[in-house]
C-alpha cells in the first residue's frame, strides 16, 4: 500500500483526498495534510470523517519536512498555489519521496530548472496531474492522429472559451495576480499546449503571442459605464445583485474552505472582478510552430457566454474537427463530478474524398470530462500498459508551461521566442 501526504488543502485537493479514502483505499492510504491554514486542514479531516476514513495529523507548512520524517509518506501531492510548487517539489524530492503535482508544474523557466536539478540529483520521479489527456474524447483525438486518419498534419486552429461563471473565477481569487499564476497562458493554457503536444507528438520551436485585459478590471468597466464598485461580495450591497459576485456564505463548501478560514490569513477568495490589483489578461492570442512544422493558431477568452473548445486539424488527406461544450462551474463551489463535466462532444472527420461521418467514442462520466476519474486510476489504481501514453511526467510538465512562457516573454518583449533559448529546452534534449 502506498502512503501519501498531501500539501494545499484548497479546493483542487479535495479530488485527491476521496479518492483515497474512498475507490482506491485498499491500495492507497492519506497519512498527511499540511497547509499555511488550519482550518483548511480541518476541513480536509472532515472530509476524510465523511468518507468513513481516520482523520490524519494536520502540519503547518514550516514543518514540511518534520511531517515527511514522521509519516514517512511514499508520495506527496501538491495542490497549493502555483508558484510554491516548485517549492514543495523539491523540497519532497530532497526529503526521498516522489511527486505528483496539479498543473502548471510551476510558472517559469527557474523554477522549473530547479525541479529538473531535484530530480537529477535525487533520482526521483514527478508526476504531473494532466487530467485532460485521460478524457475519452481526447484520448480519441490523439487515437485519430496517430493512425494517420487526415495523413499528416499540416495546420491546427484552438480556440478555448472560458464562461463569465468559470472564467470569471481567475479574476477573483489569487489567479489574478500573474506572479502566483504565470497568468491564464499558463496557469490554464498549460492543459492546451499539453494536449497539442500529447497530440501532435511534437514540441513547439517558436511561440508568438499577443494579450490584453479587455474585460476584467476596474478600468475596463468604467469604459463600459459601470459606476458602482466593491472590493469583494461578501459584506457588499453593492455585489447583491451583480452577476459576477460569488456569495460564499450561500455555498457550504466555499464558505468552509474560505470564508471561515480568513481570519487566519486574510485570502479573500470572492474579490470583485472588476477591482484594481488585476494584471493578467483576459483576451489571448497566440501563434505556435512546431518542430514537426505544424503551424497552430491558438486564442483563449475568459468572458465567453459558453465554456468548451473548438478544434480544427487540417491534414494531407482531410479534416479533423471537435466541438465541445463544457458544464459551467466555479471551482469547490459544487459537486466534483460535475467540474468540467460535458454538455456535448463532437468529434467529425471529413476525408478528402469521401463524405465526412463522426468519430466513435464514449462521452465519459464525472469531473473534466471523465478525464479524472481515469486519471485517477492511472496514478492510485493497478499500472497497465496505455498505447496512447497518457501519463505524464516532469518533461510533459516543463514543455507544456514553456509555450505559456515564451508567450508571456513574447507579449511583453513584442517578438517571437525561440525554444532553442531556453535552457530548459537543451537540459532535457541532454537526456
Amino acid at each position: 500500500m502506498k502512503k501519501y501526504a498531501l500539501v494545499g488543502t484548497g479546493g483542487r485537493a479535495g479530488l485527491y483526498i476521496e479518492a483515497i479514502s474512498g475507490k482506491w483505499k485498499e491500495n492507497s492510504q492519506l497519512v498527511a495534510v499540511c497547509d499555511t491554514n488550519q482550518t483548511r486542514m480541518n476541513y480536509a479531516n472532515k472530509l476524510l470523517s465523511n468518507a468513513g476514513a481516520a482523520q490524519v495529523s494536520t502540519w503547518k507548512a514550516a514543518d514540511f519536512e518534520t511531517m515527511i520524517r514522521e509519516t514517512r509518506p511514499d508520495i506527496i501531492i501538491v495542490t497549493t498555489m502555483d508558484r510554491t510548487h516548485d517549492d514543495y517539489i523539491v523540497r519532497a524530492l530532497h526529503a526521498g519521496c516522489d511527486v505528483i503535482t496539479e498543473k502548471p508544474m510551476t510558472i517559469d523557466e527557474q523554477r522549473a530548472l530547479r525541479i529538473l536539478d531535484a530530480i537529477e540529483e535525487t533520482g526521483r520521479q514527478v508526476r504531473v496531474a494532466f487530467n485532460y489527456r485521460y478524457a475519452p474524447h481526447h484520448s480519441k483525438i490523439r487515437e485519430l492522429l496517430m493512425e494517420e486518419t487526415i495523413g499528416e498534419v499540416f495546420s491546427v486552429h484552438f480556440e478555448w472559451l472560458l464562461n463569465t461563471e468559470h472564467g470569471a473565477d481567475y479574476f477573483r481569487r489569487w489567479h489574478r495576480e500573474k506572479r502566483n499564476s504565470g497568468g491564464l497562458l499558463v496557469h490554464k493554457s498549460t492543459h492546451h499546449f499539453d494536449l497539442m503536444n500529447f497530440w501532435l507528438g511534437s514540441y513547439p520551436e517558436r511561440v508568438y503571442a499577443e494579450g490584453g485585459l479587455r474585460f476584467y478590471g476596474k478600468e475596463n468597466a468604467e469604459k463600459r459605464g459601470v459606476a458602482q464598485f466593491y472590493p469583494r461580495a461578501h459584506g457588499f450591497a453593492a455585489a447583491k445583485d451583480d452577476p459576477f459576485a460569488l456569495h460564499m456564505e450561500e455555498n457550504a463548501q466555499l464558505k468552509a474552505l474560505y470564508l471561515d478560514a480568513e481570519h487566519e490569513d486574510n485570502y479573500y477568495r470572492d474579490q470583485s472582478v472588476f477591482s484594481d490589483g488585476i494584471n493578467i489578461e483576459d483576451t489571448l492570442s497566440v501563434l505556435v510552430k512546431y518542430q514537426n512544422q505544424v503551424q497552430m493558431t491558438y486564442s483563449l477568452n475568459a468572458f465567453l457566454p459558453w465554456e468548451g473548445l473548438n478544434v480544427v486539424f487540417n491534414g494531407s488527406r482531410g479534416r479533423l474537427e471537435m466541438k465541445l461544450v463544457e458544464m459551467s462551474y466555479v471551482n469547490a463551489g459544487g459537486d466534483r463530478e460535475n467540474e468540467g463535466s460535458l454538455e456535448s462532444c463532437d468529434i467529425t472527420v471529413f476525408p478528402m474524398f469521401a463524405a465526412p461521418y463522426k468519430a466513435d467514442f464514449s462521452i465519459g462520466a464525472g469531473g473534466h470530462g471523465g478525464g479524472d476519474n481515469a486519471m485517477l486510476a492511472d496514478l492510485f489504481g493497478e499500472l497497465s500498459n496505455d498505447p496512447l501514453k497518457r501519463a505524464a511526467d516532469h518533461r510533459d510538465g516543463a514543455m507544456s508551461i514553456l509555450t505559456g512562457i515564451a508567450g508571456n516573454i513574447s507579449m511583453q518583449q513584442q517578438r517571437p521566442v525561440w525554444f532553442k533559448e531556453f535552457e530548459l529546452v537543451s537540459r532535457l534534449k541532454s537526456k
